[in-house]
């Protein structure tokens, strides 16, 4: 019985599985494709005016064994310093905070099977943003692995704050998931009031401090996307081997248990590697909301609930989503810079009233 429903959500048994595959490679080709296309485009945008061609030809030339088969000359060292220097960074680590995000985001909306759990529902960006703070007022300088010691007081701040929040919740070999998610709720709220207080006494690092909890990635490096990629990367990887698993938890936790799936040792792995992937694109960037909301749900809307697809093609989606909100950020009032952070609120905060108030006529009904 519970085989079958199983079955039904995700479709296998209404749908040609060899057809589906096909479809599915066919659509993750051309986003592939697209988010290609993309990164080379919005590498154009911006204060210096660099053609399309020109950006091409800084970013194939610099490629290894290219310059060997093909000749790229470009005599403009100033257009290759911002396009490989200051663009390209900034795009590629909005890509991977993207991913991280929505990966997350699909992860903990599939655990906790509610489409309103976001990356930060653990109170994980409070945590980061707390140690943040603290770096500044304590003018911690120097860095480690290529990063600010902002930004390493941010990644250790959220996994403290995760660690607190595990052992609120946990009750003797399970992890209650409503405890799990009042805790968080709760320290996020007292790590916020802290930050407040602490913003009172020390308004001369006010905009300091703002600028950062609304997230950006103005200062983006070669050094913080490799600091990132292994944890985005490897981190999506082992949430994706568990696919089955968050498939089988769309049923509830009992009906996982009858197949064959250990719960509450998946949540706990689950919980760790969504943790840090999120402590580490928190700790490059600042506090990004509502990627990992509205992602997750957007692309399921569209490909259903299987795991097995929805990862993936969240990530591509919300790499491309980060992408075009920074360039939308860097771009609107030139030489101005908006927080990202700002322009992801902006397209989440009214799909997020929409979720509520789909679910309150589903209520209705």
């Amino acid at each position: 019985m519970v085989v079958d429903i199983y079955n039904r959500i995700l479709g296998e048994s209404d749908v040609n599985q060899m057809h589906k595959k096909s479809y599915y490679g066919s659509l993750f080709l051309g986003l592939l494709l697209f988010l290609g296309f993309l990164v080379f485009f919005v590498s154009t945008l911006g204060v210096a005016d660099i053609s399309f061609i020109d950006s091409v030809k800084i970013i194939v030339g610099r490629i290894p064994g290219i310059n060997h088969w093909f000749s790229f000359d470009f005599d403009s060292p100033t257009h290759i310093t911002i396009i490989w220097n200051i663009r390209l960074p900034r795009i590629f680590l909005s890509l991977l905070i993207g991913i991280g995000l929505s990966v997350v985001g699909v992860t903990f909306q599939g655990m906790f099977k509610n489409p309103m759990a976001d990356p930060h529902v653990l109170g994980v960006s409070s945590g980061a943003a707390l140690g943040a703070v603290i770096a500044m007022i304590g003018n911690i300088k120097g860095t480690f692995l290529g990063q600010s010691m902002v930004g390493i007081m941010a990644f250790l701040g959220a996994l403290g704050t995760t660690w607190v929040v595990y052992y609120i919740a946990k009750t003797g070999h399970k992890i209650p998931t409503v405890t799990l998610l009042l805790a968080g709720v709760a320290l996020s709220f007292l790590l916020s009031s802290l930050i407040s207080l602490i913003i009172i006494f020390r308004r001369n690092q006010m905009e300091q401090i703002l600028f950062w909890t609304m997230g950006s990635v103005a200062a983006a490096s070669w050094r913080q996307v490799l600091f990132l990629t292994p944890f985005v990367l490897g981190g999506s990887i082992i949430i994706f081997a568990f696919s089955r698993e968050l498939n089988g938890m769309l049923l509830g936790e009992e009906s996982a248990k009858s197949l064959g799936i250990d719960v509450e040792k998946t949540k706990k792995i689950l919980l760790i590697i969504s943790s840090i992937v999120v402590a580490a694109t928190v700790s490059v960037s600042g506090i990004i909301g509502f990627v990992g909301l509205i992602i997750p749900h957007a692309v399921r809307m569209m490909i259903g609930p299987d795991h097995r697809v929805l990862l993936p093609f969240s990530a591509l989606v919300g790499g491309a989503f980060m992408i075009f909100c920074d360039t939308l950020a860097r771009i609107l009032v030139p030489p101005m810079e908006i927080p990202v952070g700002a322009i992801t609120a902006l397209f989440g905060s009214p799909y997020f009233l929409y979720l509520l108030y789909k679910s309150k006529k589903q209520v209705l009904l």
